[in-house]
C-alpha cells in the first residue's frame, strides 16, 4: 500500500524515532508499504517517520548502473547504529519530505552501520560514498531531523525564504 510521505515543516519529523521490539507481520507490512512508497515517489530512501510512524526503521535501495532499482538490493534495516565513521564527502542531496529542493551537504565518507533485518537477524554493512550519504541522511530521520539542518546559515535562510514563497504559490 502506498502512505503518504509527510513534508516539511510538518511537526511529525521532528519527532525521534524509538527501537523496534516486535519483528512481526505488523513490522513486514510497514516495510513492504515503506518500499512501494518510496518506488512510486522516485526516492532511493524512505524512514518511517516520513510515513508518519515514528519507529527505528529504513530502507534504501540505490539504483544500479541501468538507473534501475532493483528489490534484491534493497536494504531494510531496523534499530541501525553508526558504529563507524571516517573522511569526508560532499555529495548533492535531496528528500522526499523536502520535494523539489537539493543542496550539497557534508558527510562521512566511509561508515560501519549495525542493524537488524526484518527477521530480526543482526546485519552489519560496510558503506561508502552514495550508499554511505544514504544511510546518514535516513539516520538523521531517525532522530527527528532533516537534510536541510546541515546546511550554512546562509544557504539555510534561503531555503526557508524559497520554501515559504512556494507554499503560499500552493495555497
Amino acid at each position: 500500500m502506498i502512505r503518504e510521505v509527510i513534508t516539511y515543516p510538518n511537526k511529525l519529523l521532528r519527532t525521534k524515532s524509538v527501537d523496534v521490539e516486535k519483528f512481526d507481520n505488523e513490522l513486514h507490512t510497514l516495510l513492504d508499504d515503506m518500499y512501494d512508497t518510496m518506488i512510486v515517489e522516485n526516492g532511493v530512501g524512505l524512514a518511517a517517520i516520513q510515513v508518519g510512524i515514528p519507529l527505528n526503521v529504513l530502507i534504501i535501495n540505490l539504483p544500479n548502473e541501468e538507473d534501475t532499482q532493483e528489490k534484491e538490493n534493497l536494504i531494510e534495516a531496523i534499530n541501525p547504529v553508526i558504529t563507524h565513521k571516517d573522511g569526508t564527502q560532499i555529495f548533492l542531496e535531496g528528500c522526499l519530505s523536502v520535494p523539489g529542493f537539493n543542496e550539497e551537504v557534508k558527510r562521512a565518507q566511509h561508515i560501519i552501520v549495525e542493524y537488524f533485518n526484518r527477521d530480526g537477524e543482526k546485519q552489519i554493512m560496510e558503506s561508502e560514498d552514495f550508499l554511505a550519504v544514504a544511510w546518514q541522511h535516513e539516520m538523521e530521520h531517525l532522530t527527528g531531523h532533516l537534510f536541510i539542518e546541515n546546511l550554512s546559515f546562509i544557504k539555510r535562510k534561503k531555503f526557508e525564504k524559497e520554501w515559504k514563497k512556494r507554499i503560499k504559490q500552493k495555497s
